[in-house]
């Protein structure tokens, strides 16, 4: 059973998104908070499986507020859930220590597996933000004339990973798992956490989201 903690200021968005999670058998609502500081509380004292956080709250916003509960207590996953699809919360959000990020738009259905794969300890990305992350990426790789010569962005070879790890990373970054992972590259599961393990260590990162923040901003993937 996934314990969830909703951390939302708007009462109707609030009671719909526990119902449309309530349905499901495998999700059980822990508790609800309209502020950021009640969000941060009662995620330290619950101890929920998965916070779903928006990020306009009042007394302190929903990154600051993921940020305290990750520093406090890493276990607990954050899965931001917000109407806004602006670049610098989704990489501001991803740096405080979101597991995923999620729309207001989103189906039901979407709602639930973003949810459920964060939970598993999978990283969840939005397709609508995704197009946001995609401009990013595009922007990031593209030539840029620079006193008469074109320089391309090597953000790839200044990390140092090897190709493998690249398609690693790249799973990573589409939300699998480590056993789907493996299962995918034809590799046993110890060899997995091996090379993500690798991959944090590069990138200078402590968990998985943080990586898949870095990976998108930098144009890894």
């Amino acid at each position: 059973m996934v314990r969830v903690l909703i951390v939302e200021d708007h009462d109707m968005a609030r009671m719909g998104l526990s119902v449309i999670l309530s349905k499901n058998p495998n999700i059980e609502i822990a508790d609800m908070a309209s502020d950021g500081q009640e969000g941060v509380d009662k995620a330290l004292s619950l101890e929920p499986d998965v916070v779903i956080m928006d990020i306009g709250l009042p007394t302190i916003d929903g990154i600051e507020a993921t940020k305290k509960i990750k520093l406090a207590n890493s276990r607990i996953k954050v899965l931001m859930y917000t109407s806004r699809e602006d670049e610098d919360d989704i990489f501001d959000s991803f740096q405080a220590g979101a597991d995923g990020y999620i729309t207001k738009g989103a189906t039901s259905e979407q709602t639930v597996s973003a949810v459920l794969a964060v939970s598993e300890g999978a990283g969840w990305l939005d397709p609508a933000i995704a197009k946001v992350v995609l401009t990013n990426v595009r922007r990031n790789t593209q030539p840029q004339q620079r006193r008469g010569e074109i320089n391309y962005k090597l953000g790839k070879n200044l990390y140092g990973l090897t190709e493998r790890e690249m398609e690693v990373l790249a799973l990573i970054v589409d939300g699998l798992t480590n056993p789907q992972i493996a299962d995918k590259l034809v590799i046993t599961i110890s060899t997995t956490k091996t090379h993500v393990h690798s991959i944090l260590q590069k990138l200078y990162v402590g968990s998985r989201a943080k990586a898949i923040a870095t990976a998108m901003k930098e144009g890894l993937v």
